[in-house]
């Protein structure tokens, strides 16, 4: 029968996102500079889950991937973006979408002026 998901014709579904896939996001991301961290939402919300834990400040679906994170004050908002899009393209399949979720304080906890 034709139209149904797996007819001729019609993509495959994709896979659905593995917590191996959903750390080595994270990782990546956390390695790009002026990522200070990943950002799990107000509520928690921001995250992907799996069973007995989850991956806060990365949100895995099937065919996509939101990262939500904290930039560092200095970092330039449109330039981190990119390059966290194109560390988790390496990782992931379907589109990247980065939400900077915060800037971190210019005064680190020594009190001294972060640039």
């Amino acid at each position: 029968m034709t139209g149904q998901p797996g007819a001729a014709g019609r993509p495959a579904p994709a896979p659905a996102p593995s917590p191996e896939t959903a750390d080595a996001v994270a990782a990546a991301v956390l390695a790009v500079p002026g990522v200070v961290r990943l950002h799990g939402g107000a509520f928690g919300e921001a995250a992907t889950y799996f069973r007995g834990r989850t991956v806060q400040g990365v949100q895995a679906r099937p065919g996509s991937t939101t990262v939500h994170v904290v930039l560092a004050w200095a970092a330039p908002a449109q330039e981190t973006a990119a390059l966290v899009r194109a560390a988790v393209t390496a990782i992931t399949h379907g589109p990247v979408d980065v939400v900077v979720a915060d800037i971190a304080d210019p005064v680190d906890a020594t009190h001294r002026r972060v640039t």
